[in-house]
């Protein structure tokens, strides 16, 4: 079953969709944002996800330092505990679109990367 990462489902427009270009900077905050989201889901499912998921932050930051570049870690979204109703009523909807926008984020970052992103 496969889900667009450019689809629309109303109540989960907060799961991070494709961006043009993404700085360093960027990545981690859209990184932060679905480990955030993850941690809503079952654990049995996203454990080891969300242990990549920081080590990517972390080599982002490593990155970043080396280039210079200044890289406050984020935080994520500030809103996502006001949507605990929503993420129970779409509970397996939420799962979908967020794994399969992760793997389109994710494949967009390895190709920014190898392009050699901005700070």
């Amino acid at each position: 079953q496969s889900v667009s990462s450019l689809q629309r489902i109303a109540g989960l427009d907060f799961i991070p969709g494709l961006q043009p270009v993404l700085s360093l900077s960027k990545m981690d905050e859209t990184l932060a944002v679905y480990q955030q989201i993850l941690t809503r889901l079952p654990p049995r499912n996203v454990v080891q996800i969300l242990n990549d998921l920081e080590n990517l932050r972390d080599l982002l930051y490593l990155l970043a330092v080396s280039k210079g570049c200044p890289f406050p870690h984020s935080s994520g979204l500030k809103t996502l505990e006001s949507l605990d109703g929503v993420l129970e009523a779409s509970r397996y909807s939420m799962e979908v679109v967020t794994l399969s926008r992760l793997q389109a984020s994710l494949q967009d970052m390895l190709q920014q990367l190898d392009l050699g992103p901005r700070c």
